[in-house]
């Protein structure tokens, strides 16, 4: 064993054994401390920062059952959970040691003990605290990490009714490990959902992976979410873990699941039923452990009907559904939601801009923000950058003028096949047979337009 940073505590009521202890240790680790009354042992491990701690089993009070070494050692742990205990004692069998290591010790050496034994044990326990210590010092640091990139989503703002509902179902899931289904257009505030439910969950310690789904295409999704290994394909130049591996332990937001084709929501559903992935090129399944939330902006439940959503997918990914409602309908909170942007950026950009006049509040709360809070947060942000004054005026933002609706047609039937067939043509018509934005102003996916203009004839 060569010469180690280390810091190790030898606790024994026998002098001889902690002197013979420091001796042969002494060439191999920076520091040995020597203790031989164990009532002195929560002020040393409180102030000691020890790599190891060897503790003696057996004490003047009780010889041979080696309970006292189990209840200090417990003591020990509750101190520093992550402590390295190495139990010594004369009084060794089997069932000692194996109790020993599942109270918490990390090896068991026997009296009289073999030096190249004892070193041995203390060179990998040094070994395992310093892992220890670098995992504390990795998890601290991805939590300070997590709360730097957390700190714009706790701006989750609302006093409205339709907004009360959302906090109260939030309070109610967040400490379970339900999977989570979102809804909600493009800029409602999906993501501030789920980090809030992350935040205040049983594993807000733990990471929180956010994927966006509609990013990823659709030959590099098994390798993006499951991993894969080196040489698994041309570009897999080097092993990858997947973000469910990258998860595990944690909160795997899924945004845009709706966006996946049927042959990846397939995929996904056996991750999801199995808990575990297998990376791309690998043949031995990994075990995961994520709590799932997923969201969308499209009509899911419109999406099944139409065979373009797995119906068993979307029961295992909405054990509970949030609705968040758009701005429109929650315009009680647009004052509110207002002056916290123009807050933030006044600071931001230095610019000295008390309020909104009435002119101003009026404008916004009669405006239909298609972009919802997204598109209030920016036109707040460009008001404060070009604004001269202290108080902002109507004029000072730009808002997109509401679209024109499809033209009014006459209705010569109630039959409501006969009135989505006009409909559908009024808007091909209108959009010049695009289907991209005739899907998108009737609220349908591609797929599904395209199944009702095969329905009609179109």
């Amino acid at each position: 064993m060569t010469k180690q940073i280390g810091k190790i505590l030898a606790i024994d009521d026998n002098e001889d054994i902690l002197f013979a202890i420091k001796l042969l240790l002494k060439p191999h680790v920076e520091i040995i401390d020597t203790l031989n009354n164990p009532q002195n042992i929560p002020d040393y491990i409180r102030t000691g920062n020890y790599d190891v701690v060897l503790l003696d089993m057996n004490f003047t009070k009780d010889a041979i059952s080696g309970q006292e070494g189990f209840d200090w050692l417990a003591k020990i742990l509750e101190i520093d959970p992550s402590a390295v205990v190495v139990f010594i004692t004369a009084y060794g069998d089997a069932e000692k040691a194996v109790r020993s290591i599942k109270a918490g010790a990390t090896d068991f050496i026997l009296k009289p003990w073999q030096n190249e034994k004892l070193l041995a044990t203390i060179s990998s326990s040094i070994q395992l605290s310093r892992s220890r210590k670098e995992n504390v010092s990795l998890r601290f640091k991805q939590k300070e990490i997590s709360a730097v990139l957390d700190q714009p989503f706790h701006e989750f703002i609302g006093t409205s009714p339709e907004m009360a509902s959302v906090f109260s179902t939030i309070q109610k899931v967040a400490q379970t490990d339900a999977n989570i289904l979102i809804l909600g257009e493009n800029g409602t505030g999906k993501e501030l959902v789920a980090r809030a439910l992350h935040r205040n969950s049983l594993r807000k310690d733990e990471v929180f992976i956010s994927v966006d789904l509609g990013s990823i295409s659709e030959t590099l999704f098994e390798s993006e979410l499951f991993g894969h290994e080196k040489g698994a394909f041309t570009d897999a130049k080097n092993e990858k873990a997947g973000r469910f591996e990258i998860a595990s332990g944690g909160t795997l937001f899924l945004d845009e699941i709706a966006n996946l084709t049927v042959p990846l929501q397939t995929k996904l559903l056996a991750v999801i039923e199995r808990k575990e992935v297998t990376r791309v090129g690998a043949n031995n399944p990994l075990q995961v452990d994520v709590r799932l939330i997923c969201a969308t902006n499209n009509d899911i439940h419109r999406m099944v009907d139409d065979n373009t959503f797995r119906q068993d997918l979307l029961y295992r990914v909405n054990t509970v559904e949030i609705h968040l409602p758009p701005l429109r309908e929650r315009t009680g909170d647009i004052p509110l939601l207002a002056a916290h942007f123009l807050k933030n950026y006044s600071k931001k950009y230095k610019k000295a801009i008390r309020g909104l006049s009435s002119a101003a509040l009026k404008t916004l709360n009669q405006y239909h923000w298609p972009g919802n809070v997204r598109e209030l947060q920016h036109a707040i942000e460009r008001a404060v950058i070009m604004s001269d004054s202290e108080i902002l005026q109507p004029e000072d933002f730009i808002l997109t003028p509401k679209k024109k609706k499809v033209a009014d047609f006459e209705i010569d039937s109630y039959n409501l096949d006969e009135i989505e067939k006009n409909i559908i043509e009024k808007v091909l018509k209108q959009h010049q047979g695009n289907i991209t934005q005739t899907a998108t102003d009737l609220g349908l996916t591609r797929t599904s337009l395209y199944r009702r203009m095969e329905k009609y004839g179109l």
